[in-house]
């Protein structure tokens, strides 16, 4: 059959986990700002030549970066989502509010978390989330 795809001509790709998230940013310093001084992250390594590049973040076992200057580091309102998990979401949700931050979603509660949606400067959307404790096993 002509055109069709043979699967058994092709091993499957593995993916194994999630290297890093990145953001594209308009600027690299106001977007610092936000993601240090607002959010608290801790900057892990960085790659940067004058205000272009990128700053990576690591959140647990995973890393969120930032980075502007390259074509693939435009920002992107309405795409992806980085969902950030806190110890303490009221807490969170009171600095975010003290920064003047705007919440795209008020905090709400779902079966499984609490979560409020924000934005950082350059619109890229941020879940600030709380997992509710694992009920026992039965």
């Amino acid at each position: 059959m002509s055109g069709s795809w043979n699967c058994s001509l092709s091993l499957p790709m593995r993916i194994t986990e999630i290297a890093f998230t990145v953001y594209g940013v308009t600027d690299l310093g106001r977007a610092r700002a936000f993601y240090e001084e607002t959010l608290g992250l801790i900057p892990t390594k960085s790659y940067l030549m004058g205000d272009q590049g990128m700053i990576e973040y690591d959140v647990g076992p995973g890393t969120l970066a930032i980075g502007a200057g390259a074509p693939v580091f435009k920002p992107a309102a309405g795409g992806g989502v980085a969902a950030l998990e806190v110890d303490d979401f009221d807490s969170a949700v009171r600095r975010l509010r003290e920064r003047g931050v705007t919440f795209l979603t008020e905090p709400h509660e779902t079966p499984v978390c609490h979560l409020v949606t924000i934005a950082d400067p350059d619109g890229n959307l941020l879940l600030i989330h709380r997992r509710k404790p694992a009920p026992p096993a039965p």
